[in-house]
């Protein structure tokens, strides 16, 4: 797909028309008209999915929907992920990623699948709190059973994998269903994203809370633990990148011991991790995760000369626009020095731009720091080497190395 892109982007320019699935779209690929379509227009471009995702996720989710009811749900989610929130669920976020460490060393792992487990775990425990820990299994086959048919064919017909994943939709309403139900007779107050989304004032109804949950289930789970994937692509093959972020990790944990602080990190300590920020947001900008995202023209529009049709509809090219040597130099290189200034406006767009934006930003980039620390910290006692050629790219939704990363973890003598 992204030589297709590249290759119409090359002949007509960073604006051009085609049809995908039968539909007629419009690609743009420069950081202005993408702002406009997400930003500064964004009332004329509604968020399109297609409808089996709407019917699989629930079509109250926050994705799907644009206007008051959309700020409202934002809202909500903001409050949930703001910072004093997140700070509050570090040390819980700790002990998943020590948790997951110790159960890697010294196997063959598939990179993606791990941290899909572990991206998994951090979700629900954001989302349900400790209340989550209870039912994580529960949750844990109902959702993997979902997934499964994300990309199926919308068939629903016993035996089909779309007709599987509406029964574990189903169940996973239950679920949280008895989590409401408890919530509503304990009468605490909670600061997790149910707890802001089941507000007195809040007015939502429980079929609304529950597509939200489980559409944030989908948003936080395999696109963080696609980035923690290319990060330990992109440290083994940066040897010099490696040793540096990991000097940087002992440095910070050094100045702890130093002032009698332990060994467990603050929320104050990430801030100090300057490079290991930098790698990730190179990461999240050579690895493009989220390569594009559709948008529906709700009225004809007039841009730059061109005229596009309601009912059109349009693809902002992340991609295109993160690997676009107008934009960065030497583009496919990685190179985390170069966000020691910041983008040019508009063409760093990893976690989309405008209303529609990702609101859990800064959850997921405690989750990744956190398990990057802990795998640094450790790189004393234990290495990783990949295993198997890892050039290709491939998708499943979302970009990720070939075949999932297999690397084998082993001890330090």
């Amino acid at each position: 797909m992204d030589v297709f892109f590249a290759s119409k982007v090359k002949k007509f320019g960073s604006i051009f028309k085609t049809h995908i699935l039968g539909c007629p779209c419009v690609m743009i690929s420069s950081p202005a008209a993408a702002n406009l379509v997400l930003v500064t227009k964004s009332h004329l471009f509604k968020p399109t999915f297609p409808a089996s995702k709407e019917r699989m996720l629930g079509k109250q989710a926050i994705f799907f929907h644009d206007g008051p009811y959309h700020a409202k749900l934002r809202k909500l989610a903001l409050r949930a992920f703001m910072p004093e929130s997140v700070k509050n669920v570090v040390p819980d976020i700790e002990s998943l990623a020590t948790e997951s460490l110790k159960s890697w060393e010294g196997g063959l792992i598939n990179t993606f699948q791990e941290m899909k487990t572990y991206t998994f775990n951090v979700a629900l425990l954001s989302i349900f709190g400790k209340d989550g820990i209870h039912y994580r299994e529960d949750l844990k086959k109902c959702y993997y059973n979902l997934e499964k048919g994300y990309n199926s064919m919308p068939i629903n017909l016993p035996g089909t994998l779309f007709h599987k994943a509406m029964k574990a939709r189903q169940e996973l309403a239950k679920i949280i269903a008895k989590i409401i139900f408890f919530r509503r007779e304990m009468k605490h107050n909670y600061t997790d994203l149910l707890g802001s989304f089941m507000g007195d004032k809040e007015d939502l109804t429980d079929e609304q809370i529950a597509d939200n949950m489980i559409g944030v289930i989908f948003a936080a789970r395999d696109t963080t633990a696609s980035a923690l994937t290319w990060i330990v692509k992109y440290l083994d093959e940066n040897p010099s990148v490696l040793q540096a972020v990991t000097e940087e990790q002992e440095e910070i944990m050094r100045a702890k011991k130093e002032f009698g602080e332990g060994s467990d990190l603050s929320w104050a300590d990430t801030k100090k991790m300057r490079l290991t920020s930098r790698v990730i947001q190179e990461t999240l900008r050579v690895s493009s995760i989220l390569s594009f995202t559709f948008r529906e023209v709700v009225e004809d529009v007039e841009f730059e000369g061109y005229s596009i049709p309601k009912g059109w509809k349009v693809l902002p090219l992340f991609r295109h626009i993160h690997h676009s040597p107008e934009n960065y130099s030497e583009p496919e290189k990685f190179d985390p020095s170069r966000f020691e200034v910041s983008p040019k406006p508009n063409t760093f767009m990893s976690f989309g731009n405008g209303t529609h934006s990702c609101p859990g930003n800064e959850l997921a980039k405690m989750e990744i720091l956190r398990l990057m620390t802990n795998v640094l910290a450790n790189s004393h006692l234990c290495r990783w080497c990949m295993m198997g050629p890892q050039t290709g790219i491939q998708y499943a939704p979302f970009a990720l190395p070939q075949n999932g990363l297999p690397i084998r973890l082993s001890h330090m003598p």
